[in-house]
């Protein structure tokens, strides 16, 4: 048996650090889209050139030229918006180099695994922890030629992260290959120029604090009228005075509708983004600004009244109810989801099924215990091989998704998210709490016992119920012990003691021969001098029905 790995301690999730909020803009005139059309196709066209000067600095780029590159941009818009451009472009440079670190990763990650399961014999078995050899000499053939490929990519990845070279592609690159192919892409030469030229705009404005209503750029009053400050070239469409356009349409925030109104009042800095969605054939308006820094709650105020464990599943979100000793409380809860279709269908589904989850917990007033899931070192084809299944099924897990939202969503509410290391969580919870838990009127799934362990660590405790029981007759007879001790009880990891009274069953306690007179005989450790000992009573959530 390997070696288990170190588990992390449980931590406390912080609150999301900013909010973003949309709304669409509707009534717009024939006028109000086509200025928006050529103020978004000129503020393109620089934010374009910006990039491309940024990207040609690479590592030697510094405040000066900063400097300059927002100067060139000013001298042909303004300088508010010069400074929104050269900080997205320089927020895009950034976002390129994590994605260039985290490829270099993925590609370290498939050439270690490929070349140990090289080095193992061909049709070795593999454990567990780790994969065996290829299972024919055509496919150790095709992964050694594999393993020469990605090395290449490797060498030219860590060239240019060392010379500072990143590859953006401003519409987004995904687009980009479908011009190549639009019979497979479903998408006419027209309609693609459409999606690219709309994904190339630029229109976004970064909130200003202590400015009227936020934002001087790009300004949304409280009774919803929206301006848009004109660039330097196109000051001649302007429709009200100092060089700006308002829309013909009133907007208003449904969701957060209240924060927002409250943050432009107090003339809190609020950044605003207007985009054109294609397919739909609308524009939308995006509010967003970043909250104040909240410090994190310690790990036992959470941790005093019980929480709720809950174990993410590919179709649904396993919860049960636990109280602060570790026990299961009540019936299992399942909050299922269906994540196939688009993307919006989606993210329906899993907030859907997490604002139930949220409501079950507000209603007991409960924190929510959760798995720290990562598999980004998981979903590599190298590691699990032809398990296709497998591979499609830990790929399909909402986990980034499902976090994002569930944090956003339980700041809220007010409910307390902790974060607990997944390593055995699944195994442990199945091995010791999935025969005690299930009954006659009670099918319980290792996802249900995966999110009792998931609880359990979040408190604090062990995920075993207890040590293993004595032997037959000595103690419980056949039966297992179910309940649970106390997190302070002394001795809750000990044999059981044992009660006074006679060896065998035939006799009652106290009712044997020379029971009355145990201290007349002269043994060493005999059980007279031991107090009573009673195990705890069961829970009212495990007693048989």
């Amino acid at each position: 048996m390997g070696e288990l790995r170190e588990v992390a301690a449980p931590f406390v999730v912080p609150g999301p650090a900013g909010v973003s909020i949309r709304c669409g803009l509707e009534g717009l005139t024939g006028q109000d889209e086509e200025v928006l059309r050529t103020v978004g196709g000129l503020l393109g066209s620089l934010a374009s050139r910006d990039l491309k000067a940024r990207c040609a600095a690479g590592l030697d780029h510094d405040s000066d030229q900063w400097a300059r590159r927002k100067r060139v941009v000013t001298g042909q818009s303004s300088s508010r918006w010069a400074g929104s451009i050269t900080k997205a472009t320089h927020d895009q440079w950034a976002l390129a180099r994590r994605g260039q670190l985290a490829h270099i990763q993925h590609l370290r990650t498939s050439i270690d695994m490929i070349a140990f399961r090289l080095s193992l014999p061909v049709g070795a078995k593999g454990s567990k922890g780790s994969p065996g050899g290829y299972r024919s000499r055509q496919e150790w053939f095709a992964k050694a030629r594999r393993l020469h490929l990605l090395q290449d990519r490797l060498e030219r990845e860590r060239a240019d992260r060392e010379a500072g070279r990143v590859r953006v592609v401003r519409g987004g690159k995904k687009l980009l290959r479908h011009r190549h192919n639009l019979q497979a892409a479903r998408l006419t030469g027209t309609r693609w120029r459409e999606r690219w030229e709309a994904g190339r705009w630029f229109l976004q404005a970064d909130g200003e604090s202590g400015k009227r209503c936020g934002n001087e750029t790009i300004r949304v009053t409280p009774d919803g009228e929206v301006s848009i400050k004109l660039p330097a070239p196109l000051a001649g469409l302007a429709n009200a005075p100092h060089g700006r356009y308002v829309l013909a349409c009133r907007t208003g925030f449904r969701h957060r509708g209240e924060q927002w109104a409250d943050r432009i009042s107090a003339n809190g800095a609020v950044a605003y983004r207007i985009h054109y969605d294609v397919e739909r054939d609308r524009w939308y308006l995006t509010a967003s600004w970043q909250n104040p820094p909240v410090r994190t709650m310690p790990l036992e105020a959470p941790r005093s009244g019980g929480l709720i464990g809950v174990d993410t599943n590919a179709d649904h979100l396993a919860a049960w109810r636990l109280d602060p000793h570790g026990n299961p409380v009540g019936e299992p809860r399942r909050f299922p989801y269906d994540l196939s279709g688009n993307a919006p269908h989606r993210d329906a589904q899993v907030r859907h099924a997490l604002i139930r989850l949220l409501h079950w917990a507000r209603r007991h007033h409960l924190a929510i215990a959760i798995e720290d899931l990562d598999f980004t070192a998981e979903k590599t084809r190298e590691k699990h091989g032809r398990r296709k299944s497998f591979r499609k099924l830990i790929s399909g897990l909402p986990v980034s998704t499902l976090r994002a939202r569930l944090v956003a969503m339980a700041a809220e509410l007010g409910i307390v998210i902790v974060a607990v290391d997944p390593a055995y969580t699944s195994k442990w919870g199945a091995q010791h709490w999935l025969r005690p838990l299930t009954s006659k009127n009670r099918a319980t799934t290792r996802h249900d016992a995966a999110s009792v362990a998931i609880g359990r660590r979040a408190l604090g405790h062990r995920i075993r119920r207890r040590t293993a029981p004595p032997h037959t007759h000595q103690s419980d007879g056949c039966r297992h012990r179910t309940a649970q001790a106390g997190h302070g009880a002394q001795g809750r990891e000990e044999s059981r003691p044992r009660i006074p009274g006679p060896r065998t069953r035939s006799d009652g306690a106290e009712c044997g021969a020379k029971a009355a007179d145990q201290y007349a005989q002269h043994r060493s450790g005999h059980t007279a001098g031991h107090g009573f000992w009673q195990q705890d009573p069961l829970p009212l959530s495990l007693q048989e029905r």
